[in-house]
């Protein structure tokens, strides 16, 4: 079975989608996190059914620590599997629902090399309003 590479021209459309895709989740980054050491984040309202997305979360990933991730319980195999179903159910209800994004390790801490993981939207969704609704944001807000 012979595989066909990707022309140069291929390769350069590649490679600008994937600077586009950085751009926009670093756009987005910067704007969430500017916006959470600003406000109150427990008021903040990431979607239109965010208490709905937080309880779907917590019963399906209760295992998850949402102060401090760790990356197995959204990289292994199984964790993959389980999240893409969790995710999928979710494809005509919120927009941009599986787009690349970035997502914070330590809920502490700013969006650093070392305190960032690539994910979808969703999983920043589930993640991001736990640790609004818990108040897990607040030491941002009060570094400033």
């Amino acid at each position: 079975m012979s595989m066909k590479l990707p022309s140069a021209d291929e390769l350069e459309q590649l490679e600008d989608i994937e600077k586009q895709w950085a751009v926009k989740a670093m756009h987005h980054a910067e704007t969430y996190f500017n916006l959470i050491s600003k406000i109150d984040a427990r008021q903040l309202r990431l979607t239109n059914i965010d208490d709905e997305i937080l309880d779907d979360f917590e019963q399906t990933f209760p295992e998850i620590n949402v102060e401090h991730l760790n990356e197995d319980d959204f990289k292994s195999k199984d964790a993959k599997e389980k999240w893409r179903k969790w995710i999928n159910k979710y494809e005509k209800r919120v927009k941009e629902f599986n787009f690349g994004t970035l997502i914070r390790i330590d809920c502490r801490e700013d969006y650093t090399e070392q305190n960032t993981m690539f994910g979808v939207r969703m999983q920043f969704y589930a993640v991001e309003i736990a640790r609004n609704k818990k108040g897990l944001n607040d030491s941002l807000r009060n570094k400033n």
